[in-house]
């Protein structure tokens, strides 16, 4: 029996391969990380049963973009309760509100803080922990 022992999993959803490597590097070795170029990929991927602990998800991609896929995630009975920290470009206050009204956990400008990010992750990971 592993479970106290099993990496928590997080899912990367981001078109752009360079933030897909550093991130999994970054986190690779506290987490298990899966990484996606789009919505329609991470979806895909949910769909066949991958239940991810968190989820990094950038804003601008081709396909299915960030805004969709946070609505059809936040609108689905199965997926809904997955913590989600929206790491973008995008950095009008309009952008960084209607993420958290869609239920975005927490927002990091892109280019992020490593660190930041980190105790991002940390903390929601505590809360969650304590609240189940």
């Amino acid at each position: 029996m592993r479970t106290s022992l099993t990496k928590k999993n997080i899912l990367v959803i981001d078109d752009h391969k360079s933030i897909r490597f550093l991130l999994g590097t970054m986190l690779g070795k506290q987490y298990a990380v899966t990484t996606k170029r789009d919505g329609l990929e991470g979806m895909a991927w949910m769909s066949r049963g991958n239940i991810p602990d968190l989820i990094l998800l950038d804003m601008q991609m081709p396909r299915l973009g960030g805004s969709e896929f946070l609505k059809n995630l936040k609108n689905s009975g199965f997926f809904k309760n997955i913590p989600v920290i929206v790491v973008s470009g995008n950095e009008s206050d309009a952008d960084i509100s209607s993420c958290y009204e869609m239920g975005a956990k927490e927002y990091l400008k892109k280019p992020f803080n490593p660190v930041q990010l980190k105790d991002k992750i940390s903390s929601i990971f505590q809360t969650e922990y304590s609240v189940n």
